[in-house]
């Protein structure tokens, strides 16, 4: 029977190793999916999953199991330094970086990848989330709202509202990407 998040959170705080590395190989690749969904950068979302499991190896982490699960604690810790480092200005570098690097190639597969990715990290931050948890992690509504401590309904309207706005900001690249020197294709 495999051990619970919960339970192997309890024995690495008792030191067994063994219980920390088995957790970390549970949970450090979504965790680092999310934060590259989130911000774009490969080197900014491993450094994230790396802090995430730092907080919860410190003595003075903020884990109380009658608040919730172990899983969503995590996610709202990579929550949490994803918006300092987009505070920070990480994403439009990053952005820009990926964008100027799909331009020049002319890879029309990576330019449309690039403005996917572009869109995404425009959406508010809650539409964000949900569609990166529910879309791209291909997690349940009920986990993102575990994860994002909102109601299901909420992570619906969310997701809805974040495809629209896609939606739109791709047909409009479509409509433009059409229009060469002022004459439409």
């Amino acid at each position: 029977m495999q051990r619970t998040d919960e339970d192997l959170y309890r024995l690495m705080r008792l030191g067994d190793r063994a219980a920390f590395a088995e957790l970390y190989e549970r949970r450090e690749p979504g965790l680092y999916r999310y934060a590259l969904h989130m911000t774009g950068s490969s080197a900014a979302a491993e450094e994230i999953a790396h802090d995430v499991f730092i907080q919860l190896a410190s003595a003075v982490n903020r884990f109380d199991a009658a608040r919730g699960a172990l899983e969503g604690w995590m996610f709202g810790v990579a929550r949490n330094l994803v918006r300092v480092f987009r505070r920070k200005g990480g994403v439009e570098e990053a952005v820009d970086r990926r964008v100027d690097h799909d331009i020049l190639g002319g890879l029309i597969e990576d330019e449309n990848l690039a403005a996917l990715r572009t869109a995404v990290s425009e959406l508010p931050e809650a539409y964000r989330d949900a569609v990166v948890l529910c879309d791209l992690e291909e997690r349940s509504y009920e986990e993102a709202a575990a994860i994002m401590d909102c109601p299901i309904g909420t992570v619906r309207s969310r997701l809805h509202r974040a495809r629209g706005l896609l939606a739109a900001k791709m047909r409009k690249r479509t409509e433009s990407a059409q229009v060469v020197g002022g004459v439409a294709r």
